[in-house]
């Protein structure tokens, strides 16, 4: 199967769960707007979210996936199966541990960690911490989650780990529409949603199991036992789980700062959920597919193959996200208010929300270029670089995030998180091209050039096309005229764009067809 395919699965699968959290989002912001209770839910959500990050996705993703194809290349299904219970022993052993050491810790955690700001409000703060209570145990269901979805992406099976995430988005939806439906106050409908995420945790695990059976492995349970395999899976996981939780780490860090201003964390969230829609499809698709792919090429001696391989990846990265880019930052206020401004959400909220949207957008081809990146790190079992690099960019990120939130407020939260992206990106790619492990293209570097111009182009057309969608997307105007403008809008930039790449060069069809194109080789490279 092609790259192209394989990124498509995964994409696919994540375009569906960000859809549903469009859904979720838009019902959120009808039902607690940037309210105090929205802010507590989503400080209280973002800590269980931050675990999952550092010590489930990121770890696994970087450190599980290389061992586990090992394995499988050297002591077959049966060796991985082994493998894959010693890790499950250990890894359940810890999480359970985790678990109760973050519960009875939790009222010190919300007041010094999650929401500082919330100091001067006891009532605030009390409800955080009982939110956070119940769901703190959806990083146990998140992490083993994690784990599975590592073997079934090893394995080639890659649609059940991406779909997984769409329970989340379901089962909260419906926890909203039940309390829009019963009229619930803000706290009660808090209440429901942190419910749903412990619930969504269990049926994501309960998928991925199903999944892995269906693969042909039927993990038994074994006591943890420090083997060799698990030692060096720790050796490489915990520098790969602080790696892996980049923009979590990025965010909590806003998050504390920003807990100081009310709606601040609300407004964050919901500009978050916008971006996240093309770094979840293109990026995702990309970290996921890519590791396996580099790790399979690089333990078979294929180092031509991997270089390749890596090289299309940053190619469809860019290809795809720098028009994403450019229209978020043109379309930011026209995409928050046809998504959200409803309900509870003002026109006030609006602007804020899409001036951190667009500053988003700056950041959104680092951020994803950083998915593209890291697995070249990752698949030669070097997770440290990228952990140094991660530090350097946390640093840059903390002191910006303090340094412009008195003058910007919740933009120079933003405008923090994207300048730190761009850094760690910057320090990646260098390192590997240093390092021999990413081949310059001068081809490459040109249809780069050519995508930034194609970029530019379009911009210049959706400046000179909404002042005549304007009056279509005026808060007056009915949602159905809105949403078709919205649309009109964003076929205009894709047409525009496409058009122009394919006209100067930037892209051409049958070279991304046959590049991506994974070709078996007869015999290692020397």
């Amino acid at each position: 199967m092609s790259l192209v395919r394989k990124f498509a699965t995964v994409g696919g699968a994540t375009l569906g769960s960000r859809i549903f959290g469009f859904a979720r989002e838009t019902l959120m912001a009808a039902a607690l707007g940037t309210g105090p209770m929205a802010d507590v839910f989503y400080a209280a959500f973002r800590f269980p979210n931050l675990f999952r990050r550092l010590f489930a996705e990121g770890a696994f993703n970087a450190a599980f996936v290389p061992l586990f194809s090992k394995e499988i290349e050297a002591n077959g299904v049966e060796g991985a199966k082994r493998f894959s219970e010693e890790v499950f022993g250990v890894l359940f052993s810890a999480l359970l541990a985790i678990t109760i050491a973050m519960e009875l810790a939790m009222p010190w955690l919300v007041q010094w960690i999650i929401a500082p700001g919330f100091a001067d409000d006891p009532e605030k703060t009390s409800i955080t911490i009982r939110l956070a209570a119940v769901m703190f145990p959806y990083l146990m269901c998140m992490s083993l989650t994690a784990m599975m979805s590592g073997m079934l992406n090893s394995l080639h099976h890659f649609f059940a780990a991406a779909i997984a995430p769409v329970f989340l988005n379901v089962v909260m939806i419906a926890a909203l529409f039940y309390a829009l439906w019963t009229g619930a106050d803000p706290l009660s409908t808090a209440w429901y949603l942190s419910w749903s995420v412990l619930v969504a945790g269990v049926l994501q695990l309960a998928v991925v199991y199903v999944g892995v059976r269906h693969a042909g492995i039927n993990i038994g349970f074994r006591l943890p036992k420090m083997t060799p395999n698990v030692k060096r899976l720790l050796v490489l996981a915990v520098p790969a789980a602080i790696t892996g939780g980049i923009t979590q780490i990025n965010q909590i860090i806003g998050q504390a700062i920003a807990s100081g201003k009310e709606g601040a964390i609300a407004a964050l969230q919901y500009a978050d959920r916008i971006y996240q829609l093309p770094l979840g499809v293109v990026g995702v698709a990309v970290g996921v597919v890519l590791l396996p792919e580099l790790s399979r090429a690089l333990k078979g001696g294929y180092r031509q193959e991997a270089a390749n391989i890596q090289n299309r990846s940053i190619e469809f990265v860019l290809f795809l996200t720098l028009p994403a880019a450019a229209g978020l930052w043109v379309l930011s206020d026209a995409i928050i208010r046809v998504l959200y401004e409803r309900g509870a959400f003002s026109a006030e909220n609006t602007a804020v929300v899409a001036s951190i949207l667009a500053i988003y957008g700056i950041g959104l081809p680092g951020f994803v270029l950083i998915k593209a990146l890291q697995p070249g790190f990752y698949a030669r079992e070097d997770t440290r670089t990228p952990m140094r690099f991660t530090m350097i960019s946390v640093v840059v990120n903390s002191g910006l995030a303090i340094s412009l939130f008195p003058l910007l407020a919740e933009r120079g939260i933003a405008t923090a998180e994207a300048a730190a992206g761009w850094i760690n990106t910057i320090l990646l790619f260098t390192t590997l091209l240093w390092r021999g492990d990413l081949k310059w293209e001068w081809a490459l570097a040109k249809r780069t050039a050519l995508l930034l111009v194609s970029a530019g182009v379009m911009t210049a057309a959706l400046i000179y096309a909404l002042p005549y969608a304007s009056p279509w997307l005026a808060p007056e105007t009915s949602l159905l005229y809105q949403v078709a403008a919205l649309g009109v809008l964003l076929a205009l930039a894709m047409v525009v764009y496409f058009a122009v790449a394919f006209l100067i060069g930037g892209a051409d069809i049958g070279m991304i067809r046959r590049n991506l194109k994974r070709k078996a080789k007869s015999q290692p490279e020397s």
